[in-house]
């Protein structure tokens, strides 16, 4: 339920009495705290004027009572029937030994004031510790953590430097003194002594050199395995401010704010080179929270993501460097000139993932979800995913005998599958803290567009769906994306995708990004392919915290992880790892990077692995020996060599058979026939949720404008007209009912682009917003909904993401205009339409795409169905076109229903919306399906007249049906074709023999030739035409652009059209 919250009143009567009135606020969860502020002001003023509603005091879930307006120190109220908790504030005063003490000393000693505030719970719905967990995050909060007084200030619409800049009065220096008035002892001794200027210059200069190290300290660092220290900063150094090892020995430590350790500045300067100028350094200056700054410089100043490995934490690292590296050679020797696309020069990406998973684990996550190109793909598989090296090694026999290879392609049925870099996986990896499950999610080349699939799967796996709230953990699964250090800068998806970090729809608590930097992009350099001097400088235009790390630095990398890992932890946002490496080969192993990199590929030649290089450091400090080290490597060789020989003797016997996966990879998709799925609701059904979709609380204004349309539901729900919008929310309020969680998201999809959902509704006189699909009574699931920031790509993306990993969520996905899909054509092309055959991967994503020709130009008329339609082959998806509310009901219930899970594009309508021909009634809903063809209701009854069948689909069929000239042609019957794909050919057939006169079949299109269903038509048509029954098209011509830009244009155009049909 939602949290309705008891504002305890003391209101006095006006005989002098006093009563205590408990009035709720309504849904205080979903309010910012402008929007709280509003309802409460307006409660209480309503409370003193007795002007309360008994609405107004009915289900509150949770009290506030406040005892301490009167001096109560502690108060434990009783709880009353149906109350969960009572939270009791006392007054806010000094502790009582300090009651008496002056204002002056209570400063100097900086002693705070007070208050005591308890929660009485029912123990039989509350437990301890959650009460427990309730006061201390009210504590956070109150101490200025995880932003809250930012978020006030900003839903204020206050400046957050008014708290930023915020500091205990006790931190101020005492007032000057002003007039006559004598002057303190202390301060009068204090001005009486000369001053030490080069001190205090020296304490200046200090504070700008620490400022230094913080901000561009890692100009400094040692990250470059291939070249050493950085150039520097001249601000880095002390003499250049005037700083002399003599002065920065006078200034003492304790003034400088800083967490390394030492007496004076001496002391700390090499620890804040070694903490800021290593071989990890840092980029947090940039973040617009002072929290966040404070608490990083003092982890990092602290070293507390930096303890020390114990030595057995050492070996393990080793031992998964050498299983990397040996790997990576043994696949590389015994497939000689194959793609593999080594992760060599950035070997610790697996043990960094390793520990990503142990510390999720630690924090209770269940799951790490990750997403990355092909680069070291393979070795994060076989290591980090469990994935056997059996058939890792069988898909590089499959390359070579195709048939020799049973089942070599991680598909679940049919399918032509994809190249073995591009393959997701599941498994488990155990870690101290016990197993969790690793996703990998398949990718196609495009290297970014992983990236927001990657978070909306790890929403969905925080989301509980049970019930009909819904149940958001974001620490039961982490995201990680790993990236290239060209496509981080290059590729627009990366920017879109940490745009949505902080989006209360699509927040994950916090992405880890790792950008695996081999310093270089294909053939391309670092100064040709990006404006900034490193890959993760985007990041800092979105409020993220960047490391970076030396690849050659196994320890150094591990404590990168821990410290985005407690970042993510205590902040929930992303973070970013620069693992800068390098890349020991050419951008696959057939190629040669000599060619465009000589001066580096001679370097990388000579640079020792980091696993030799970890190896010679644990051997030299007598952690291991040299013999352990060989035979770790070894071990690990021959393991590879019994595995490969094994294998190839199956193969040759036709043994081998992957556990793993169950498709053979060379076939076609499952095609049969889905189950039909009931999709009518009963008249009661009907009329209970029309009720409930229009009650609102008594305290709620709806806005005037709207009160006559959506009121006008309660009327004409018998009758109709039922529009598209009324139809929607009955589609989904049924499926809420029968367990079917859906969310909705896209750009402006709570109003609808065109006015005509109304699924949100906003409080006229507060702002509140109140969301009835939010509140059926019998709701067995729940319902988002999301306002979408405006792009497409990332959002498509994660949409698609969270389908995928929600398989029986309805998940439904709206763009503003039918074209705005175009900038999302990676995710149309290479996940949507294909991912099934690549992967076995199925989604049931829904995207509504308005479309028709109305006179709004080029780009605002067609949603490109000639697009989809190429891309659709082997039942991979759905194409509709419905052109009555009816139908739109129908077809949604359809597909969150039905048994085979597919993506469904729907082209919507802008111009039916409210059209009453297009409208329905209640048994149009109560009864009958989504039928793939509707056939012309009024040319039944004169079949045999009709010699012209006109065949259309979508808004041009009204164009033709309420045309002056439509009455007169009475030998044409016009039928619309719903379902564009898959082709309804049995009904089509069965509709064209239903006219056995025909003399001419026709296809009518709005569209140009070159686009629309016409390519589809021409081809499938002439198997179905009767035997001399001419078929031809018409429509406009083929055209470069999909429609006129001027509306008198169009109109003449569209006359033709339907001219031409009715009467030529």
């Amino acid at each position: 339920e939602q949290v309705s919250l008891g504002i305890a009143v003391d209101v006095e009567k006006k005989d002098g009495s006093r009563a205590l009135m408990v009035p709720t606020i309504k849904g205080a969860e979903a309010l910012d705290f402008k929007a709280f502020h509003t309802y409460y002001e307006d409660l209480i003023r309503r409370t003193r004027e007795n002007s309360l509603t008994a609405d107004d005091f009915q289900g509150t879930t949770i009290t506030l009572t406040n005892p301490g307006g009167i001096g109560t120190v502690a108060s434990v109220p009783r709880l009353m029937s149906g109350q969960g908790t009572i939270i009791a504030t006392g007054s806010i005063a000094y502790p009582v030994e300090w009651a008496h003490a002056t204002a002056d000393r209570l400063k100097a000693l900086g002693i705070s004031r007070v208050m005591t505030m308890t929660s009485t719970y029912d123990h039989r719905v509350i437990q301890g510790a959650e009460s427990g967990n309730f006061l201390k995050t009210i504590d956070e909060l109150l101490q200025g953590e995880h932003e809250f007084y930012e978020t006030v200030a900003r839903e204020l619409g206050v400046d957050a430097s008014v708290v930023t800049s915020a500091h205990p009065e006790s931190a101020s220096a005492p007032p000057l003194a002003t007039g006559g008035g004598a002057v303190p002892a202390a301060a009068a001794s204090t001005v009486s002594q000369p001053v030490d200027e080069e001190l205090l210059q020296g304490v200046q200069a200090a504070t700008s050199l620490l400022k230094a190290y913080r901000t561009h300290g890692h100009l400094a660092a040692n990250l470059n395995p291939l070249a050493g220290h950085g150039k520097g900063d001249p601000a880095l150094e002390p003499e250049n401010l005037n700083l002399t090892p003599e002065l920065m020995g006078r200034i003492p430590a304790s003034i400088l704010r800083i967490g390394v350790a030492g007496e004076t500045l001496l002391d700390v300067l090499p620890r804040m080179r070694d903490a800021y100028c290593g071989e990890i350094a840092y980029q947090i200056e940039h973040l617009s929270s002072h929290q966040q700054r404070m608490w990083l410089r003092e982890m990092i100043e602290t070293r507390a993501h930096r303890r020390p490995l114990e030595d057995d934490e050492k070996r393990q690292l080793l031992r998964r460097l050498i299983e990397v590296y040996q790997f990576e050679r043994f696949v590389q020797k015994a497939y000689l000139g194959q793609k593999m696309f080594s992760i060599e020069g950035l070997d610790t990406t697996v043990p960094m993932i390793d520990e990503i998973a142990a510390l999720a684990k630690r924090d209770g996550a269940e799951e790490v979800v990750i997403g990355m190109a092909h680069r070291g793909r393979l070795s994060v598989l076989a290591h980090n995913l469990g994935r056997s090296l059996e058939s890792i090694m069988a898909e590089f026999e499959g390359s070579k005998a195709l048939d020799a290879v049973k089942r070599t392609d991680a598909l679940r049925a049919g399918g032509t599958g994809d190249v073995k870099y591009h393959h997701g996986a599941e498994g488990l990896l155990e870690t101290g803290q016990g197993d969790i499950k690793m996703r990998l999610y398949p990718n196609p080349s495009h290297l970014e567009f992983v990236d927001p699939v990657v978070t909306g799967a790890a929403r969905a796996a925080q989301t509980g769906h049970a019930g009909p709230r819904l149940h958001h953990d974001p620490k039961l699964a982490v995201p990680v994306l790993l990236h290239g250090d060209a496509a981080f800068p290059g590729q627009g998806v990366v920017a879109e995708t940490l745009n949505l970090q902080s989006l209360r729809g699509y927040t994950t608590g916090g992405t880890v990004h790792i950008i695996t930097d081999n310093q270089v992009g294909f053939t391309t350099d670092p100064h040709e392919g990006r404006s900034t001097p490193y890959a993760s400088d985007m990041a800092k235009g979105f409020n993220v915290p960047i490391i970076h790390v030396n690849a050659d630095d196994a320890e150094n990398s591990i404590a990168a992880i821990r410290l985005a890992m407690d970042y993510r932890k205590e902040w929930g946002r992303d973070v970013v790892i620069d693992l800068i490496g390098y890349r020991r080969y050419g951008h696959n192993e057939t190629d040669e990077p000599a060619y465009t990199q000589p001066e580096m590929s001679a370097a990388i030649k000579k640079h020792p692995p980091v696993s030799e290089i970890y190896a010679k450091a644990l051997v030299e400090e007598g952690t291991v020996n040299e013999a352990e080290v060989e035979e770790k490597a070894a071990v690990r060789r021959e393991e590879f060599g019994s595995i490969h020989k094994e294998l190839k003797g199956k193969i040759e016997r036709g043994e081998f058979e992957d556990p793993t996966v169950v498709g053979t990879g060379t076939g076609e998709l499952d095609r049969t026939k889905s189950p039909d799925v009931e999709t009518k609701v009963s008249e009661k059904r009907l009329r209970t949720l029309n009720e409930e979709l229009l009650r609102l609380p008594d305290s709620f204004t709806m806005h005037k404008k709207l009160r006559k349309p959506l009121l006008k539901r309660l009327e004409i729900l018998d009758d109709g007209p039922i529009e598209y919008g009324h139809a929607e929310s009955l589609a989904y309020a049924s499926l809420l009912t029968e367990g079917t969680h859906i969310r909705l998201t896209g750009q402006d999809v709570e109003r609808g682009t065109f006015s005509h959902r109304h699924l949100v509704l906003h409080d006229e006189k507060t702002g509140l917003k109140y969301v009835p699909l939010q509140n059926l009574s019998g709701a067995l699931a729940p319902f988002e909904i999301h306002n979408s920031p405006l792009s497409e790509t990332a959002c498509l993306g994660f949409e698609y993401g969270y389908s995928a990993a929600s398989n029986e969520s309805l998940v439904v996905w709206e763009a503003q205009f039918g074209d705005f899909a175009n900038s999302a054509q990676v995710i149309i092309d290479s996940f949507i339409a294909s991912a099934e055959s690549k992967w076995g991967q199925t989604t049931r994503l829904t995207l509504l795409l308005p479309h028709g020709y109305e006179g709004s130009g080029p780009e605002h008329s067609s949603a490109r169905i000639e697009r989809f339609l190429q891309l659709a082959a082997e039942g991979n998806m759905r194409l509709a076109n419905p052109t009555t509310a009816g139908q739109y009901f129908h077809l949604l219930r359809r597909q969150a229903r039905i048994a085979k899970a597919r993506p469904l594009v729907v082209f919507t309508p802008k111009g039916l919306l409210r059209l009453g021909d297009a409208a329905s009634k209640l048994d149009d809903l109560s009864s009958g399906k989504f039928e793939f063809v509707l056939d012309d209701s009024k040319a039944a009854e004169r079949a045999a007249d009709i010699t012209r069948l006109v065949l259309c689909s979508g808004k041009v069929y009204y164009d033709l049906e309420n045309h002056d000239r439509r009455d007169a042609a009475t030998n044409v019957a016009i039928a619309r074709v719903e379902l564009i794909y898959p082709f309804a050919k049995s009904q089509i057939r069965e509709l064209i023999a239903s006219y056995p006169n025909l003399t001419e079949l026709v296809w009518l299109q709005e569209e140009p030739k070159n686009m629309g269903c016409w390519s589809v038509m021409f081809r499938r048509m002439p198997e179905l035409v009767p035997e001399g029954v001419e078929f031809r098209y018409i429509g406009r011509p083929e055209r470069a652009s999909p429609s006129e830009g001027y509306t008198a244009a169009h109109r003449s155009e569209q006359e033709r059209i339907v001219l031409t049909a009715l009467t030529s």
